[in-house]
């Protein structure tokens, strides 16, 4: 994907185990229809071009129509690269009001090509600081997840193998031939690991955690030579290649840790029937890369003031305690709830890896080319 969903997550995550996409409803764009004389405002379409794992309870979204006036249309566009790249293409006449899933990874990219009309939304003081990346407002973050390698419990537990926790115990010759990973040029998993890499070992000589070493080159040779698998996207590596999840059983997969999500496992949870009381999957929390998602109002948008009111509500408590069990990601405003299972199963990640967005920019491409032909040609 350059990157998948998303999480991303808005991830993969809801579509691959059975939470439903939002319909979409209404027609274009800024159609719309008079006042019928009851006082209600006259209903409008704000179209929300998104990824394919957006999903939002029915129930919450006929709130927003019921507070604004707006009816909302939901246009799915495959993954999150696929559909900044389109928006980018079609600059100054976009196909909505509001695009959603550009996430840390790529938001360089969507910044430079000038596609967002900066707009400080209502209640942005509620979120948490460290999410708001743009200074400018061109984006408003809505939610985060973290990439991290998860493992197959049962697996680790009958062979009294303890599983990796860190970056550094997938490189041991105990976890050889075990791991599958994602190609970072084409998945935004993959990707977001591939930068957890880099924030752990830097470019080489010392670390950014100050630590010396010999760089994520060198670390990815270590992996290579271990035996790490190297697949296209998530879906084939965690619903076909991982042993734990419920896909990977169906297709006899045989690679115990995948790069994966900190959600995973309440998702194994959710869909299984009947719910086991505990996930059949584990996070190796030492391994992860924070993803932050954002919408922004596209320019030359034909519904500016639904866009604006769809990312006023999309940071508003409401929609921000509805993700988590709809697209498996986590809340960015302070006083969001997040349901039991969420929490009961879900792993907390005290220290991810993290990379400057700045750094992300300038050397991205670069980081993806080298890396294809370290650990794919």
């Amino acid at each position: 994907m350059s990157t998948t969903t998303r999480r991303l997550a808005a991830t993969a995550l809801a579509t691959a185990l059975g939470a439903s996409a939002l319909t979409a409803c209404g027609g274009g764009s800024g159609g719309g229809s008079a006042a019928d004389g009851s006082g209600k405002p006259a209903q409008k379409t704000v179209t929300l071009v998104t990824h394919d794992s957006f999903a939002v309870t029915d129930a919450v979204l006929k709130e927003f129509e019921q507070q604004t006036g707006h009816t909302v249309k939901v246009l799915n566009s495959g993954d999150a690269g696929t559909a900044l790249n389109q928006e980018i293409l079609t600059k100054g006449s976009p196909r909505g009001d509001v695009f959603f899933g550009v996430d840390n990874t790529l938001l360089s990219r969507a910044l430079d090509n000038g596609i967002f009309t900066p707009y400080e939304a209502k209640g942005l003081d509620a979120v948490k600081p460290e999410f708001v990346l743009d200074a400018q407002h061109r984006v408003t973050p809505v939610d985060s997840g973290d990439i991290c390698v998860n493992y197959d419990k049962a697996y680790f537990a009958d062979r009294k193998l303890a599983p990796p926790q860190t970056l550094d115990d997938l490189a041991k010759p105990e976890y050889k031939d075990l791991l599958v990973v994602e190609n970072a040029a084409t998945s935004s998993p993959g990707l977001g690991f591939l930068l957890a890499t880099v924030g752990k070992y830097g470019d080489g000589g010392t670390s950014q955690g100050g630590a010396s070493g010999g760089g994520w080159k060198d670390y990815w040779a270590k992996l290579k030579a271990n035996g790490v698998e190297v697949v296209d996207g998530w879906e084939q590596a965690y619903n076909e290649r991982f042993s734990g999840s419920a896909g990977g059983k169906k297709a006899k997969g045989d690679r115990p840790l995948v790069v994966s999500y900190a959600s995973s496992p309440p998702v194994e949870v959710l869909y299984a029937e009947p719910q086991p009381a505990e996930a059949p999957t584990g996070v190796a929390t030492g391994t992860c890369f924070r993803q932050t998602e954002f919408a922004g109002l596209l320019k030359g948008a034909k519904n500016e003031a639904g866009g604006k009111a769809l990312i006023d509500f999309m940071i508003g408590k409401k929609f921000q305690e509805d993700m988590p069990l709809k697209m498996f990601v986590n809340p960015v405003v302070k006083d969001a709830q997040l349901p039991e299972l969420f929490t009961k199963h879900g792993a907390v990640v005290e220290k991810p890896e993290t990379v400057a967005p700045d750094a992300i920019a300038k050397n991205r491409e670069q980081w993806v080319k080298t890396w294809t032909s370290l650990v794919v040609k």
